[in-house]
C-alpha cells in the first residue's frame, strides 16, 4: 500500500483507502460525521486528500467501520504518518498551489495545454520573473521571489535523472506572441523552448491562429498521470484564487479526448520547431527596429 511517492499523493491513496472502507461499511460522509462528532466537511477532506490526516482521525475511522485486520489499521496508520511529512516546497513558505506541486511532483507524466503563457516547467528564469511580475502586480518583492523560486525548483523535476517527467506541451500562438518582458526576453524563451523539444521525453507543438476554433478555447488545463495503476489520472484547471482538480473517470476522460484533438490539429514536432523559431526572429526584428 506504501511506495516512495510524497506526502500528496499518499494523502490521496489513504484517502481513496478510507472512503472505500466508508462504502464497504454502507455508510455516509454524514453518518461517519455524526458517529465522530465532527463536520461532515471534514470527512469530505481526509477522503479527497485536500488535508492532512492524523494517525488518531485513522484510528477513530477504523473503529467507526470496525476494521478487524490489524495488519491494515497498521499500515493505515503508517500512510498518515507518512503523508504529513513536509515536501520540499514547504521550505519556500506558503505556497498557494501546493497541492497541485505535490501532485506534479509524484506525475509520471504531463500533459499541458497553454493559450496565454507558455508551460512553467520550460520557462526561463527571466521569463518567469516577468510573468510572475505581471500576474500579481500588488504582491510585495519577498513573495515575488518566492514564486520565482519555487517555479525554477519544480523545473529540476524535468530531467530528473532516476525517473525524467515525460511532459507533452500544445502552445497557443498568443503564448508566443504576447510581449513577456521584452523582445529580447522572449525571443531567449522561444529558442530555449525549442532547444528543450529535442529531449526524448519533452515534446512541443504550436497551435497557430490559422488553426481556427479548437476544444481548448475555454482556457489552460493538465493532465497529469501517475505510474502506479492505483493513483488514477487528475486533470488540473488553474484559477485565480482556488484551483479545481478533476478525478471523476468520465472528467478525465473528456479532457484526454480534448487533449487528443489539440494534438491533432496543432503542427507537427518539427514543424512547430519552425514555427517557435519563426515567432522567436519576430521577436527578434523588433528589436532591431527600436
Amino acid at each position: 500500500m506504501t511506495s516512495n511517492v510524497g506526502p500528496t499523493v499518499r494523502r490521496r491513496r489513504l484517502g481513496q483507502e478510507l472512503r472505500r472502507l466508508r462504502q464497504e461499511k454502507g455508510m455516509t460522509a454524514e453518518e461517519v460525521a455524526e458517529e465522530l462528532m465532527v463536520s461532515q466537511s471534514k470527512i469530505s477532506r481526509l477522503e479527497n486528500g485536500r488535508r492532512s490526516i492524523s494517525q488518531r482521525d485513522v484510528r477513530d475511522l477504523c473503529r467507526v467501520y470496525k476494521v478487524e485486520d490489524k495488519h491494515l489499521v497498521e499500515s493505515l496508520m503508517q500512510m498518515a504518518k507518512e503523508s504529513r511529512q513536509q515536501g520540499w516546497w514547504n521550505a519556500f513558505g506558503d505556497v498557494p498551489y501546493s497541492v497541485y506541486i505535490g501532485f506534479e511532483t509524484d506525475t509520471a507524466s504531463l500533459r499541458v495545454y497553454e493559450p496565454q503563457i507558455l508551460p512553467g516547467l520550460l520557462q526561463t528564469p527571466e521569463y518567469a520573473e516577468a510573468v510572475i511580475s505581471g500576474a500579481l502586480p500588488e504582491a510585495p518583492t519577498d513573495q515575488l521571489a518566492q514564486r520565482i523560486q519555487v517555479r525554477l525548483r519544480r523545473q529540476e523535476r524535468i530531467n530528473d535523472p532516476a525517473s525524467p517527467l515525460r511532459l507533452w506541451a500544445v502552445v497557443d500562438e498568443a503564448a508566443m506572441r504576447r510581449v513577456v518582458g521584452s523582445p529580447q526576453v522572449m525571443s531567449a524563451q522561444l529558442e530555449h523552448l525549442v532547444r528543450m523539444s529535442y529531449e526524448p521525453h519533452i515534446t512541443v507543438q504550436a497551435l497557430p491562429f490559422d488553426m481556427g476554433s479548437h476544444p481548448g478555447m475555454n482556457g489552460q488545463f493538465t493532465i497529469l498521470e501517475f505510474s502506479d495503476e492505483s493513483d488514477t489520472s487528475v486533470v488540473y484547471l488553474e484559477g485565480v484564487t482556488s484551483d479545481l482538480y478533476l478525478e471523476k473517470l468520465s472528467d478525465v476522460q473528456s479532457y484526454s479526448m480534448m487533449y487528443e484533438h489539440l494534438r491533432a490539429q496543432a503542427l507537427n514536432v518539427e514543424a512547430s520547431r519552425q514555427f517557435i523559431s519563426a515567432v522567436a526572429r519576430d521577436h527578434l526584428g523588433r528589436i532591431t527596429q527600436s
